[in-house]
This record gives structure tokens, C-alpha cells and sequence, in this order.
């Protein structure tokens, strides 16, 4: 199915260039990835960093900048972080909720606020990073440290907003979310990664291959339940009533709404991880015997062991409200009962207008639950077997899988949606 999609579209030229555009500019990304940043020393990062834990996981969705310390090392999390600010903003704030309501123009202004945000949060996390990672820094006079620490951060809040732009690109000119896109290509880049390292730990004995098996078997079943959950949708049975226009009958046929157990996608769990990057970033600024940095660093951290378990909690809770939240951005009962009651369409059974509204609002916020519950699940529980099993360096754990199969979901939705327009269009013609 989906190769036969990749050949339908790779036949029309339009998909075609956006696709190889889209190529293009994730190559641009992967080679941005081995830039180093100046003034690091390569042998003492990768001691401080080590293996496993808050550094290797974030280093899995930079696509290894963040252990190579390039200048795309922050990745998009800046970003998505100002994303997730904005957009809470959206609904206490009068003013950013009237934006929102005026179309492209609002939506435009919005978009704006959002580069601003990502320019002062990526400022911030990359003055953070290279304070903690003072350690690895070569600073040729003692007088030139504060400027070091500022020409480090700027270079990479750069590679931050260049990613952000590039994501815009790949929206606008190619296939898919570029965000999300280039979310996924950090992660499947470190495969070849994983599987050498697993095969280190075949070769020494340090595991065996029921672990790789059942490891596989978790793998398998995660990406099952991913395209489930992704597929599922709840249609809620729509009909029109009839209108006599003249000598014409309108109406009277039957549809309905289709309303996804998974309505906002992957976004609850890239704004799960980043609103989780915050208590590890402000320790990195403290002294690390402190109370706060020890806290930090041994409870909301996820380290592979049992101390990881109040992380994971905070984090399935925080993909549980984000699924709420997002959806509650992206779909509005209210208007599409206003919609319905407009256009003659109403639910069998209920009445049109508060009561349409209503309904739609219990039916949602049950299949939410379930959909969110099944995302927190999803992104938990293999942590949590990893962390038992040992084998703590894996690239693709549960959120990784999540991301990864998801946003290939969407993408290759895109691609039919794309080529479908294109046959109604020749059928037109």
C-alpha cells in the first residue's frame, strides 16, 4: 500500500519536486548535524554526557547534535516549547484570542510571536546548555569566557531558528509537517547507532537474544498499536434536510463526522518532551550539590531505572492533558454545530444547535481520554521494560516509535490527499 502510493506520486511531476525538495532539505539538516561548534573539547563532552539518561534521550531526537555539540544541538525544542507557550496564551489572553479568530492575517501574527518566542527561549537554552557544559570548554584567555559563553549561545540559537525556518520550508514547498519531519529524521538517523550497539551487546554477552526478541516484540506491537489508534475514528451519523429551490430539491442525503480517537496527532508528546526538558535545564545552571539539582537530576530525569518512574508519571500526564488541549484547539463543537444548523444538516436523535453541540462534546471527550491514555501508555511502558531489561541506549524506544510511525502516517495522508486532488482535477479538466 504505501509503496504503491510512493510510485503513484513519484509518476506526477508536481509531488514529485516536493518531494524531492522535501529530501533536500532534511539532507541539509542531516549535514547541518556534523557542524561542530569551536572552543569544545570533543573527548571531556562525551564523558560529561555519558550514556543513557536526559542527554542521550534529547540526543535522539537531535539526530546526535546534541552529543556532537553541532550547531543544530538544540534541535526544534525551542521552538516547540514557544509553540506550546503561545498557544496556551491563546486561550487566557483577549488579545491573542482575537488573533486567532481573524483568519490568516491573525493566525500570521500569531505565527510571528511564536519566531520571537523561539529566538529568546532558544537564547536561554543554549546559554544553559553551555554553562553545564562548562567543563568541556576551551577558553583561550580567562578574560574571553563570558564572550565564549555568548558566541556559543547565539551560534546555537541560530541553528535553532535555521531549523525552524527550514521546517516552514518543507510545510510550504514539500510534504508533510516540516517540524514534525524533521523531528523524524533525527530519530530514524540513529538507527544504524542502534543497531550496532546492540550488536556490541550481543557480541560481549551482556545481553542475549530472547532481550533482542522480546525488544522487537515491543517494537512490533507499539507500531501496531500506533497505526490502531491513528486509524480509529468514531463517525457520527449526519443528515440533511431537504430544500426546494425553485423547481430543484436540495439535501436530504446522509454523512457524517469523523471524529479520530487520535485527533492531534503526535503534538501532545513533542510538547510532553519539552515542557519535561525544563527541571533538567534549570539544574544544569546550579550547582549540582544543590538540593533542586539533585532532585532534578535523580527523579525527573529519565535514567532507565526505577527512579525514572515520578518522569514518566508527569510525562503520561502531560500527553493526556496536551491530547485535551490540542484538540480542543483543533476542533470546535460549537462551530461545527453552528455549521450544521446553517447548511440544514442535522444528528439523528438530537436536536439542532446547544443540544448538537453538546453531544459532540460528550463524544469527544470520551474517545480523548481513550486516545490519550493510550499515547501515555504507548510512550511509558516500553521505558519502563527497557529500563528492567537493561538495555538503556536504545534509539527507537516507545516515544521514539510513537513519533516516528506517526508523522510516516501523516505524511504518506498527504501524499494520497495530494494525489487524489490531482485525479478529481483531470477528471475536471
Amino acid at each position: 500500500m504505501i509503496l504503491e502510493t510512493l510510485k503513484d506520486a513519484w509518476r506526477v511531476p508536481s509531488i514529485r519536486k516536493k518531494i524531492g525538495f522535501t529530501l533536500l532539505m532534511l539532507l541539509v539538516f542531516r549535514i547541518g548535524s556534523h557542524i561542530p561548534i569551536p572552543f569544545m573539547n570533543r573527548e571531556v563532552l562525551q564523558n560529561m554526557m555519558g550514556s543513557g539518561g536526559l542527554y542521550d534521550f534529547f540526543n535522539t531526537f537531535s539526530g546526535g547534535s546534541l552529543r556532537r555539540f553541532s550547531v543544530f544541538a538544540l534541535s526544534i525544542m525551542p521552538y516547540i516549547t514557544a509553540s506550546i507557550i503561545i498557544q496556551l496564551l491563546t486561550v487566557v489572553v483577549p488579545f491573542l484570542e482575537r488573533l486567532s479568530k481573524e483568519g490568516d492575517e491573525g493566525r500570521k501574527k500569531i505565527v510571528q510571536y511564536t519566531r520571537y518566542c523561539t529566538v529568546v527561549f532558544g537564547f536561554i537554552n543554549g546559554l544553559g546548555l553551555t554553562i553545564g557544559l562548562k567543563g568541556a570548554l576551551i577558553i583561550p584567555k580567562p578574560s574571553l569566557t563570558i564572550p565564549v559563553y555568548l558566541m556559543i549561545a547565539l551560534v546555537l540559537t541560530a541553528g535553532t531558528v535555521f531549523l525552524m525556518w527550514l521546517g516552514e520550508q518543507i510545510t510550504e514547498k514539500g510534504i508533510g509537517n516540516g517540524i514534525s519531519l524533521i523531528i523524524f529524521a533525527g530519530i530514524v538517523s540513529g538507527i544504524p547507532d542502534g543497531i550496532k550497539y546492540l550488536a556490541n551487546l550481543l557480541s560481549v554477552g551482556e545481553i542475549g537474544w530472547m532481550s533482542v526478541i522480546g525488544l522487537l516484540i515491543i517494537a512490533a506491537a507499539i507500531i501496531a498499536g500506533v497505526v490502531f489508534i491513528q486509524e480509529g475514528q468514531r463517525r457520527i451519523p449526519v443528515q440533511y434536510a431537504k430544500r426546494v429551490v425553485g423547481r430543484k430539491t436540495y439535501g436530504g442525503q446522509s454523512s457524517h463526522i469523523p471524529l479520530k480517537v487520535n485527533q492531534a496527532g503526535v503534538i501532545p508528546i513533542i510538547f510532553g518532551i519539552s515542557l519535561m526538558a525544563f527541571p533538567a535545564t534549570i539544574a544544569t545552571w546550579m550547582p549540582q550539590t544543590s538540593s533542586f539539582a539533585m532532585f532534578a537530576n535523580k527523579w525527573m530525569t529519565m535514567n532507565g531505572s526505577i527512579f525514572s518512574t515520578p518522569y514518566l508519571i508527569v510525562y503520561a500526564l502531560l500527553i493526556v492533558f496536551f491530547t485535551y488541549f490540542y484538540t480542543g484547539i483543533t476542533f470546535n463543537p460549537v462551530d461545527v454545530a453552528d455549521n450544521l444548523k446553517k447548511y440544514g444538516g442535522f444528528i439523528p436523535g438530537i436536536r439542532p444547535g446547544r443540544p448538537t453541540s453538546d453531544y459532540l462534546f460528550k463524544i469527544l471527550g470520551k474517545i480523548t481520554l481513550a486516545g490519550g491514555i493510550f499515547l501515555a501508555i504507548i510512550a511509558v511502558m516500553p521505558s519502563l521494560i527497557i529500563g528492567l531489561t537493561g538495555i538503556q541506549n536504545i534509539y527507537l524506544g516507545g516515544t521514539s516509535l510513537l513519533i516516528v510511525v506517526s508523522v510516516a502516517l501523516d505524511t504518506m495522508k498527504q501524499m494520497e490527499t495530494q494525489l487524489m486532488q490531482r485525479h478529481y482535477q483531470g477528471f475536471l479538466k
